[in-house]
């Protein structure tokens, strides 16, 4: 009989705040808090965890929503908000892929698939209606969120995008003098600027679909941000070396480009001003113009974010003046005053003329946790000081507070802090070492200064507390205490009830790589890099309280035995029987020990690589060891015979387990490997058979523990999560796992190669292109439509003849259909093939009607000859019609079949488009002639009362509490 295993998959995934590879957004809270008209908090963070986007209230700390699609598991890598709707963002994915989101439901409005690699910039225009997108393909697509499809594809940069943004000259107010004619220009004019890795800044015209103008943006390499000033007047873009370039946009101009075809070719609208020099010297990654203010911030990679100011007319003209009057002194002194009444003559300043070092000066430097990864403004009432939301590399994040410049003439820096900080629910830096207690119900997660104690269920963090460098951990008996090994050599012992360190023992003088409680759970083993192994009793000592005559009980470890052995020791390992003691050392070798004589019992040769951690089965019978050389291997503990060496992963296996305490027989031999590929394996240690493979972690994976009985295991990884991987009831076979891993490699093959047919075009690259992507839901989605038009044209012909013949004969019996048009309620061909194509989301909708061959036009048309004739889904009709006359034009030109179809079609469609349009243009008649009753009478909805209602309120409430 074929047997089958348990399947386990990935239930939770948490200890992540904010991963590095996206931005933080901020949000204000839209919602009040109960029985208050005031907004709640400081607002919400947005931030990436790997493959999930999670909700933060900043205030709080505390994790308000959670967005993951189950069909992603690439990492989140751009995050955008609509300053339209509030509730929506655009979140862009390592694999190219975008997807809207509905912050109020948390679900997925439109996916959009154009980039071959990761995205790495978002851009909505003013309306909310486009989003420009920029990765690392170098190409930037232009998505329509109404239709949701993809407008078109600009290709011109030569490196990855860096930075884009809209520019909308028609709605910026006008200069004093200007054209009537000039104010009433289409304001529905966009422009879109670009910066890229090939050091370029563009300027792309939306409505032509070219770009106008390129500059060189860096003076030193590559161009990593660009920032734009509210109004669109201006823009900084910089890149290596601290250095900052500032451009003037000329809006007006801009304005006008849109009228002045083929004029003005030499027209530049993009002109730098200066450039300026950060403090820091690394390169700068982000530049975030407040919105209603003259700050900038600016940040690189260091753990620090400049502020920058753009000072007043006043202030310019103040400091150009104290400047001439500085160099009139100099001069004075120079020339014995001959050239005084030469520079008494020039007395009028020039603010026009001052130089970029005067208008941007810097203001104050917050130096930050962590590595800063992305900042973003806060603009909560109430408060007269800037606050900035900060994302940093090291799982953080934070608001800062800095006060704005005062009125009173002072040179000093102004003092920030730190307001506010969501850190609790993960650690600083990497999980090195995990622990689960006896009964499974806690998690403690060890790494360089910090120990958390997890609740399992509810993935709450029970408590934090600081540690050394810790390499190892594990709950004492009782799991009150739990022990943590240090890189420096000490054993740490925590009282997780009063969150308090009880002791700190010098243990070795080497890292303490490794430790294991004896099964009997009353002595605790240490393993070092000091070439021992050391031996400690656990035994309760009555302690003094200082200042009193009573004693406390206190656990103290004492040391009762020490192995010395010849080299660094890596992990020790007690049988489950309490007999042999397995120790693994730096010189690839495994020694098995007696535990009551400590003599050696068996020596394991075979590894070629250092092994870095092993376990032994629970009946005692065998030991499996990985190693840095990516192999595991199987011994038995009889004689020390290696039953298996297996090729595991593609990188260091770091830790392996068997399931401690297994509830039936056959599953005393099912082992779990963790390695830096990122996966977790799980095998069969009888049949020496891979059984299944775990994906998730999106970095190395550097611990694991299983639970008791095997219920769930639990890995730690380099992409800050802890992840549990939970027992399903589903059974799993291993001939089909194999045939599923053949699939997914079929597929990822098929992939690459659909990418690469692009490529084979040779010649001229066109500079927008249609923003498509081939994919394999693309492709089967195509096949579903050739399939439903093949069954559909049959039945057609079925149904044909049969009420040809009904009318000789109307008692003639219905004809054998298709069984699954019969199963789907008797449903027309025409009705079935529409319904295939309207499952299709409009996004994959032209991709899938590229798979289609020229040869299924006929067919294709046909069935919408039928659908306009019946006006089914006239708008997705003539979308599909449209694309397929642009597709194959040629070939329907040369086409004599497809006349008569076509002209068939043309007359149809026109009588069909004339009802709709006669339609939509009664409607918005209809809209105008209520909004303008609406005007006239002065009437307000409902809601609009209610809004200015608690507005008045919020008024009132301050004015109180500001006289109180």
């Amino acid at each position: 009989m074929v047997r089958s295993y348990s399947k386990y998959e990935q239930t939770d995934a948490f200890g992540v705040v904010a991963t590095a590879t996206s931005n933080v957004v901020w949000s204000p809270a839209g919602l009040t808090q109960p029985a208050s008209n005031r907004p709640a908090g400081a607002g919400r963070a947005y931030a990436a965890a790997n493959e999930e986007v999670l909700c933060w209230d900043v205030k709080t700390g505390e994790l308000l929503s959670r967005w993951r699609d189950n069909t992603c598991t690439e990492e989140v890598t751009a995050i955008c908000r609509s300053e339209v709707d509030a509730d929506v963002f655009a979140v862009g994915y390592a694999d190219g892929s975008i997807r809207i989101w509905d912050a109020r439901t948390s679900t997925v409005i439109i996916s959009f698939n154009g980039h071959k690699s990761a995205v790495t910039v978002l851009a909505f225009d003013q309306s909310g209606v486009r989003l420009a997108s920029g990765a690392k393909d170098t190409d930037i697509v232009i998505w329509d969120l109404v239709s949701e499809t993809g407008l078109f594809k600009l290709r011109g940069h030569k490196g990855q995008i860096t930075g884009l943004q809209f520019i909308h000259p028609g709605s910026t107010p006008q200069e004093d003098g200007a054209d009537e004619q000039e104010v009433n220009m289409d304001t529905d004019q966009a422009f879109l600027l670009s910066t890229s890795k090939d050091a370029l800044v563009k300027i792309w015209d939306i409505a032509t679909q070219h770009c106008i103008e390129t500059h060189i943006a860096q003076t030193n390499g590559e161009c990593w941000a660009l920032g734009v000033s509210p109004d669109g007047s201006g823009c900084i873009t910089a890149g290596n070396d601290g250095e900052l370039k500032v451009w003037a946009v000329d809006l007006a101009g801009l304005r006008r480009a849109g009228s002045s075809i083929g004029e003005g070719a030499d027209q530049g609208y993009l002109t730098p001003r200066g450039i300026l020099y950060r403090q820091g010297k690394d390169r700068t990654q982000g530049i975030s113009f407040y919105p209603k203010s003259t700050y900038i911030a600016v940040h690189g990679t260091e753990k620090a974010v400049e502020i920058w100011r753009i000072r007043s007319e006043e202030e310019v003209r103040k400091s150009l003046v104290r400047k001439r009057k500085r160099k009139r002194e100099k001069a004075k002194n120079e020339t014995n005053g001959d050239a005084q009444e030469e520079a008494d003559a020039d007395d009028k300043v020039n603010v026009g003329e001052a130089e970029i070092g005067e208008l941007i000066v810097p203001y104050v430097t917050v130096r930050t946790a962590g590595k800063v990864r992305s900042v973003s403004w806060m603009r909560t009432r109430g408060t007269k000081k800037l606050q900035l939301l900060v994302g940093t590399n090291n799982n953080l994040i934070d608001v800062y507070e800095i006060p704005q410049k005062s009125k009173t003439k002072s040179d000093e820096a102004p003092d920030y802090s730190r307001a506010l900080s969501v850190e609790l629910s993960g650690h600083r830096n990497d999980i090195r070492a995990l622990a689960l207690s006896s009964d499974d119900r806690m998690l403690a997660s060890a790494s360089s200064g910090g120990l958390k104690v997890w609740n399992v269920k509810t993935q709450n963090c029970l408590r934090t507390l600081e540690c050394g460098y810790a390499l190892c951990c594990a709950f004492l008996p009782g799991d009150k205490i739990v022990v943590v090994g240090t890189k420096e050599g000490d054993i740490e012992l925590y009282d997780i009830a009063a969150s308090s360190l009880l002791d700190k023992i010098p243990a070795h003088e080497g890292a303490v790589w490794t430790m294991q409680v004896h099964p009997d759970g009353k002595s605790l083993i240490t393993g070092s890099a000091d070439k021992s192994v050391k031996f400690w009793n656990f035994e309760i000592v009555q302690q003094e309280i200082p200042g009193t005559k009573r004693t406390t009980p206190q656990l103290k470890l004492i040391q009762s035995r020490i192995l010395k052995v010849n080299d660094d020791v890596l992990s020790v390992q007690f049988s489950p029987d309490a007999r042999l003691l397995a120790v693994a050392t730096l010189d690839n070798t495994v020694k098995v020990f007696f535990i009551d004589s400590l003599k050696l019992f068996l020596n394991l040769y075979g590894h070629k690589l250092p092994v870095l951690n092993m376990s032994i089965s629970s009946d005692s019978k065998l030991i499996a060891t990985c190693s840095a050389d990516k192999n595991v291997r199987i011994w038995g503990l009889d004689f020390g015979d290696c039953h298996k060496a297996l090729f595991g992963h593609e990188d260091s296996i770091m830790q392996i387990s068997f399931i401690p305490h297994p509830i039936e027989g056959d599953e005393r031999h099912i082992l779990f490997s963790a390695s830096k590929d990122k996966t977790i394996k799980s095998w069969d240690g009888d049949k020496f058979e891979q059984i299944q493979k775990f994906k998730g972690h999106h970095g190395e994976i550097w611990a694991m523990t299983v639970a008791r009985t095997g219920d769930f295991i639990v890995t730690a990884s380099h992409d800050k999560s802890i992840r549990i991987w939970t027992k399903s009831d589903e059974p799993i076979f291993l001939e089909e796992e194999r045939e599923k891993e053949l699939e997914d490699m079929y597929e990822k093959t098929l992939a690459t190669s659909l990418e690469d047919e692009e490529n084979l075009n040779g010649g001229e690259r066109a500079e927008a292109v249609d923003a498509g992507k081939q994919t394999i839901t693309t492709l089967t989605a195509g096949e579903r439509i050739q399939e439903a038009l093949d069954l559909g044209i049959a039945d057609l012909e079925v149904v044909g003849a049969w009420q040809v013949q009904r009318k000789a004969n109307p008692n003639i019996a219905p004809p054998q259909r298709n069984p699954l048009f019969l199963a789907l309620g008797n449903i027309s061909a025409e009705r079935h093939v529409l319904t295939t194509l309207s499952k299709i989301p409009a996004a994959q909708l032209h991709d899938a009607l590229l798979v289609l061959p020229f040869s299924s036009l006929p067919a294709l048309f046909t069935f919408i000859t039928l659908w306009v004739r019946k006006q089914w889904n006239v708008t997705m009709t003539c979308r599909v019609l449209f694309f397929m006359l642009k597709t194959h034009q040629k070939q329907i030109v040369a086409s004599r079949e497809l006349k008569t179809v076509l002209e068939e079609l043309k007359n149809n469609l026109r009588t069909s488009l004339t009802v709709n349009k006669d339609l939509i243009g009664f409607n918005v008649a209809a809209l105008k002639f209520v909004g303008e009753r609406v005007d006239d009478a002065q009437q307000v909805r409902l809601e609009d009362v209610d809004r200015l209602d608690e507005e008045k309120k919020n008024r009132r409430k301050r004015g109180f509490v500001d006289v109180a």
